[in-house]
C-alpha cells in the first residue's frame, strides 16, 4: 500500500519555519503595538498581548524541536521525541495567562468607554501583521502535516488563532467608527479572550493525551490495518495478526503486534514474513517503528492468557 507523501522545498524544516515564526512574531508586535499606540483601542491591544504569547511559544517551540531531535541514549531509548508535546503544553498555559490579561484590559475598558483615534492607521497595522500571520500559518500546518510534528503544528494553529483574533478586532473597530458605541470595542475584546481561552484549553488538551501514550493517529491506524489485512488475506489463512497496540511519541509513530504463523514453519520461513510485513508498513506509515512478535498459530503470551482470564472477573464485579 502506497502513500505519497507531499514534497517540500528542502528548507522547510520544522526549525526553519519555527525561526521565521520568531521572527514574524517580533515584526507583528512592533505592528499590531503601533496600532494601539495610535488607536488607543482596547481590542487592537489585546491582539498585541496576543503576539508576546506567540513570541514566546515559537521560541519554547524551537527549543523543543531542537530537544526531540536528539539521538536516543542511554537514559533514553525511544529517543526525545515526545518534548513537542511540551511545547504545545507550554503555549496552552500561556494563552490561558494571556485571555486573563485581555479580560482584565477588557472589563477596565468596559467601565470607563475611550474614544478610539487614527483608526484607519491602527486598521491598516492590524491587517498588515494578520496577512504575515496567516501566510506563515498556511505553509506551517502543510509542512506540520508532512514532518508529523506536534510542535510545529500547535505554532501554527496559535497563529490561526491570532488571525481570527485580529479579524475579530478590525470587525469590532469598524462597528464602533459605524455607530458610535464605545462599549463594541471592549465587548469584542471580551469575546477575543474567550476564543483564546478556547484555544488554550485545547493546545493543553492535546499535549496531555500525546503525554499519555495517544494511540496513532486515525488515518495511519487504518492504513496499518489494511496491511495486515493485505498480507492475512494473501496467505490464504496460512498467517494472522492480533494484539494490535500503537502510540505517538511527537513525529514518531510506534506498533507492537503478533504475527501467528503455522507450527511447520522454518525461522526462515516465518523471518522473510516478518521483513515483508515490516517493508509494507514502512512504505504505508513513513517513519513508523514496528515490533512484530512471531507465534505458532494458536498460542498466545503469557500476558495475553493472565489479561484473558482477569477480565471475567473484572466484567463480574458490580
Amino acid at each position: 500500500m502506497s502513500v505519497a507523501a507531499p514534497s517540500l522545498p528542502r528548507w522547510m524544516t520544522p526549525t526553519n519555519l519555527l525561526r521565521a515564526s520568531v521572527a514574524v512574531a517580533l515584526l507583528t508586535i512592533v505592528l499590531k503595538m503601533l496600532a494601539w499606540w495610535v488607536s488607543g483601542s482596547v481590542g487592537l491591544l489585546s491582539d498585541a498581548l496576543e503576539s508576546f504569547v506567540n513570541l514566546a511559544g515559537a521560541v519554547f517551540a524551537l527549543a523543543m524541536v531542537t530537544v526531540a531531535r536528539r539521538p536516543a541514549d542511554d537514559c533514553h531509548p525511544y529517543g526525545h521525541h515526545k518534548a513537542e508535546y511540551f511545547s504545545s503544553g507550554f503555549e496552552g498555559i500561556l494563552i490561558l495567562g494571556a485571555a486573563v490579561a485581555i479580560l482584565w484590559a477588557a472589563g477596565l475598558r468596559l467601565l470607563h468607554p475611550q474614544p478610539v483615534e487614527a483608526l484607519g492607521w491602527g486598521v491598516a497595522l492590524a491587517l498588515a501583521s494578520t496577512a504575515c500571520n496567516a501566510a506563515l500559518a498556511w505553509v506551517m500546518l502543510r509542512a506540520a502535516r508532512v514532518h508529523r510534528s506536534a510542535a510545529l503544528e500547535g505554532d501554527a494553529r496559535h497563529l490561526l488563532t491570532d488571525v481570527w483574533t485580529s479579524i475579530g478586532v478590525v470587525v469590532g473597530l469598524l462597528a464602533v467608527r459605524a455607530t458610535g458605541w464605545l462599549w463594541l470595542d471592549p465587548l469584542v475584546a471580551i469575546g477575543v479572550a474567550l476564543n483564546i481561552l478556547r484555544e488554550g484549553a485545547r493546545l493543553l488538551w492535546s499535549a496531555s493525551q500525546g503525554l499519555m501514550d495517544e494511540a496513532m493517529a486515525p488515518e495511519q491506524l487504518a492504513r496499518v490495518q489494511a496491511v495486515l489485512e493485505q498480507h492475512a488475506a494473501a496467505s490464504g489463512g496460512a498467517v494472522r495478526f492480533d494484539s494490535l497496540v500503537t502510540r505517538r511519541a511527537g513525529a514518531r509513530s510506534h506498533l507492537d503486534v503478533h504475527l501467528h504463523l503455522p507450527h511447520d514453519w522454518t525461522l526462515g520461513q516465518a523471518a522473510r514474513e516478518r521483513r515483508a510485513v515490516e517493508q509494507a508498513l514502512l512504505h504505508a506509515v513513513p517513519g513508523l517503528r514496528a515490533t512484530i512478535e512471531l507465534l505458532p498459530q494458536d498460542h498466545a503470551t503469557l500476558f495475553e492468557t493472565l489479561a484473558a482470564r482477569r477480565e471475567p472477573r473484572e466484567e463480574a464485579r458490580p
